[in-house]
């Protein structure tokens, strides 16, 4: 069974084409620069490429090349789009309406595009992509959405709830959501299964970080805490995010910076973090370098990540009364040993002890990082959300 696999943004479209037979990827690629001008970037499994510039002035015409693409010239592996069974579709934002999967209606497009206000940059997308493909995909065959923000809604009201005044709550649905959900679900159901334990008995701190970065308290394989917040701007530091700022200095650098709100949004999620801080990127390869070449800013922003990073893992063990993991995962997590080093020195009072030898130099690998002697168990876990969300989308279709 092949299922398609999609990830669609204001401008582009992701896209991986998966045999659910052996779970293997047979072609991924890109569709990028949307309303704006086309490209498309497209790989097999077997090393064949395609780059071109195209077209794209709406989802619609990436939707078709798409299907040009995966089904006819060199870089082709199947021969129709009938030998898709369906298409699952990553969707950012499904408020408190959607706590699970469900499979593709023409009311359900509607609501994730009601939802726009939410996520402005996501949802509209994601509603385009999901009525462009349902033009261009043959009749009959099922779309699934995959939300991001369902694993989280197993938080309690006391987790979620701001200590705003409960009418906003209630008519303007202002809450903590939570993001990455779909990666979360995915690396702490693989480090169970690593640990060969049940998740239910696990209480774990999953800590997915990247150019955008999440902590979640994760017990026995529920959300029940998490770091991003009604957006994904609250948290830790991130590439371009500030994270979790005072309000008040937001209204005070607003005021002073002659800001609308449109603006100060952006200067937070476009201009603030990593890239605001040091001054030299949003990429944590670009600090990491920077910082070990004496530049103080650079190094400053790495020590916030560490530090806000620790605070989290600290407040959520202390959330779930006991940890049993720690995981790392995502673009950093996965990659950068130094920034697991860091978040996990000085961590011995709550049972962490690195194993120095297997982290140093470890990248994109599931491994067990933690000391023979540590009482948590500390890991690395590659993220697979492509894989969730066609897991997913078989689990509901064969239904």
């Amino acid at each position: 069974m092949i299922i398609l696999v999609v990830n669609a943004g204001s401008s582009s479209l992701k896209y991986q084409l998966i045999n659910m037979d052996d779970e293997s990827v047979i072609a991924k690629g890109n569709c990028d620069r949307i309303g704006i001008d086309g490209h498309i970037a497209h790989k097999t499994s077997d090393g064949r490429e395609l780059n071109a510039d195209c077209s794209f002035p709406t989802h619609t015409e990436a939707f078709m090349k798409l299907v040009e693409t995966l089904t006819s010239g060199d870089a082709k592996v199947i021969d129709s789009m009938d030998e898709i069974s369906a298409v699952g579709h990553r969707i950012v934002q499904g408020a408190d309406i959607f706590d699970k999967s469900v499979i593709v209606t023409d009311e359900i497009i509607d609501k994730i595009d009601e939802l726009r206000e939410l996520a402005p940059v996501h949802n509209h997308a994601h509603a385009l992509a999901l009525r462009a493909c349902k033009s261009v995909i043959p009749e009959g065959v099922p779309q699934v959405v995959v939300f991001d923000t369902a694993f989280h809604q197993t938080m309690p009201p006391k987790a979620y709830m701001f200590g705003l005044p409960y009418e906003d709550y209630e008519q303007l649905h202002v809450r903590k959501y939570g993001f990455h959900g779909t990666s979360h679900r995915f690396v702490s159901a693989a480090l169970a299964e690593a640990m060969g334990k049940d998740i239910k008995d696990l209480k774990i701190v999953s800590c997915h970080l990247g150019n955008g970065s999440s902590i979640t308290a994760v017990n026995g394989g529920k959300s029940v805490d998490t770091s991003m917040g009604f957006t994904p701007l609250d948290g830790v530091v991130m590439g371009t995010r500030s994270g979790a700022v005072d309000p008040s200095a937001v209204t005070f650098v607003a005021d002073k910076h002659h800001f609308t709100p449109s603006e100060m949004s952006d200067y937070m999620n476009k201009k603030s973090g990593f890239l605001g801080v040091s001054g030299v990127g949003s990429d944590n390869r670009d600090i990491t370098d920077a910082a070990a070449h004496g530049n103080e800013r650079a190094k400053l922003v790495s020590d916030m990540l560490v530090y806000e990073i620790k605070k989290y893992i600290g407040s959520y063990a202390a959330a779930m009364n006991g940890l049993d993991a720690v995981l790392f995962t995502g673009g950093i997590g996965e990659n950068a040993f130094d920034v697991r080093a860091q978040v996990c020195n000085d961590m011995e009072f709550f049972g962490i002890k690195l194993d120095n030898a297997v982290n140093d130099g470890l990248r994109g690998k599931l491994a067990k990082i933690s000391a023979a002697d540590s009482k948590v168990d500390v890991w690395v876990v590659p993220t697979n959300e492509e894989l969730l969300i066609a897991r997913d989308t078989l689990a509901l279709i064969s239904k």
